[in-house]
C-alpha cells in the first residue's frame, strides 16, 4: 500500500510540474506575441481609439459649421436678391 501511494505522490507531484511548465510556456507565448503584434501595430502608423475620437469630434463640429456658414450665406443671398 505504501508503494502505490508513493507512485500517485510522484505522479501527481510529475502532473503538477508538468502544469506550471505549461503555464510559464503560455504565458511567455502570450507576451512574444503581444510584442509582435505591438511592433507591427507601430510600424504601420496606426492611431489610437482616443486619437481617432478627437479627429472625430473636431470633423463633425466642422461639418456643422459648415452647415450653419452655408445657412448663413443663403440667407445673405436670399435678402440681396430682393
Amino acid at each position: 500500500m505504501q508503494s502505490r501511494n508513493k507512485i500517485l505522490d510522484d505522479v501527481s507531484q510529475l502532473m503538477t510540474n508538468a502544469m506550471g511548465v505549461a503555464q510559464g510556456a503560455r504565458e511567455e507565448a502570450e507576451t512574444a506575441v503581444k510584442s509582435v503584434i505591438d511592433r507591427w501595430l507601430a510600424d504601420h502608423d496606426f492611431v489610437t481609439r482616443e486619437e481617432f475620437d478627437a479627429v472625430k469630434a473636431m470633423a463633425q463640429k466642422a461639418r456643422e459649421e459648415n452647415e450653419d456658414l452655408r445657412a448663413r450665406l443663403d440667407n445673405i443671398e436670399k435678402k440681396k436678391k430682393k
